[in-house]
């Protein structure tokens, strides 16, 4: 029951309440986006939702404009990072948009995080065990950001999405809420350290970083 209907309920009172009561922090981070670097505010991105569908998820912006050309990965010290967006990141500000996404119906507070479409791979290379994360809507946080976050790789990250598919209720969400509320004032795990995709070939392991 919860996961069918009072997650929803909750995620958007919820959602609604944080977007109006951070009004003013929104309009502040804005306009210091705006004058620190040049393009747009918010920064618009395909991902992988619930069922595979694919959204538009919002975050602002926190890198020069087509920073995506130079790869997807990045760190604290990438010079494509601007002056407010390496202060956005460090305190997750810049997630706060994806409030918006949870009132479409595109986002929970509690899920996955959203892949991107082509990493680590497009979902139609992903196994039919591995989909099974895809049964719930993304969220802002998650089980996997809980257990390591930046830091895990991919195969692990989605066995831990998976096991959050299997086992939502209202109780698990409450606590990894505050393990992250935790994680995001320690600033703990919000960097990437190494390699979270490794793809096995023959003789070789193929390895890519993503943000």
């Amino acid at each position: 029951m919860y996961k069918k209907f009072f997650k929803r309920i909750i995620d958007f009172i919820a959602a609604l309440i944080v977007l109006i009561v951070s009004s003013p922090i929104l309009l502040l981070i804005a306009i210091a986006i705006k004058i620190d670097s040049r393009g747009p505010v918010v920064f618009k991105q395909r991902r992988l939702g619930k069922n595979g569908k694919e959204y538009n998820m919002y975050k602002f912006r926190t890198m020069v404009v087509n920073a995506e050309a130079g790869g997807v990965y990045s760190d604290n010290k990438d010079p494509r990072i601007t002056k407010v967006g390496g202060f956005l990141r460090r305190t997750s500000l810049d997630e706060l948009l994806q409030c918006v996404n949870i009132l479409k119906g595109d986002m929970s507070w509690v899920g996955f995080r959203p892949p991107l479409t082509y990493h680590p791979w497009p979902f139609d290379k992903y196994t039919e065990e591995q989909k099974r994360m895809f049964d719930v809507l993304p969220g802002i946080t998650g089980w996997a950001q809980v257990n390591g976050r930046k830091g895990v790789e991919w195969n692990k990250r989605i066995e831990l999405n998976v096991w959050y598919a299997n086992h939502v209720s209202l109780w698990l969400d409450i606590k990894i809420l505050w393990l992250t509320v935790w994680k995001v004032l320690a600033n703990d795990d919000n960097e990437n350290t190494g390699a979270t995709v490794v793809v096995e070939t023959e003789k070789e392991e193929e390895k890519e970083t993503v943000d």
